[in-house]
C-alpha cells in the first residue's frame, strides 16, 4: 500500500490531538514549507528520517525510446533523498 497525504491526515487525525481540518493544514503548511526550501537551493534534514536536497544534472546525450533517435538532454534539477542511518536500521530489522 502506497501511503498518501490522505493516509497521513487520517492517522494523525486518530490520535486525537487534532480535528481532521488541523491535521490536514498542519500536513499541507509541513509540505509547503519543504518545498519552499528545495526551491530555495537549502538542503532538508530530518533527524531520524533522512535528508532531501536538489542536484544539478548537466546537460548529457540521450535517446528516444520509441525511435532511437539521439537526443540531447537538457541540463536540470532533481530531488534527491538520502535516508538516515536509524531509518536504513529500521528498515533492515525486519529481514
Amino acid at each position: 500500500m502506497t501511503l498518501t497525504k490522505a493516509h497521513i491526515v487520517e492517522n494523525l487525525f486518530a490520535k486525537n490531538i487534532f480535528t481532521k481540518t488541523e491535521s490536514a493544514q498542519i500536513i499541507e503548511t509541513l509540505f509547503e514549507i519543504v518545498k519552499q526550501t528545495l526551491e530555495s537551493g537549502e538542503d532538508v534534514l530530518i533527524s531520524g528520517f533522512g535528508k532531501f536536497s536538489v542536484k544539478e544534472k548537466n546537460q548529457r546525450r540521450g535517446r528516444n525510446p520509441q525511435t532511437g533517435d539521439p537526443i540531447m538532454l537538457s541540463p536540470r534539477k532533481v530531488v534527491t533523498f538520502k535516508c538516515s542511518g536509524v531509518l536504513r536500521e529500521r528498515i533492515n530489522a525486519g529481514k
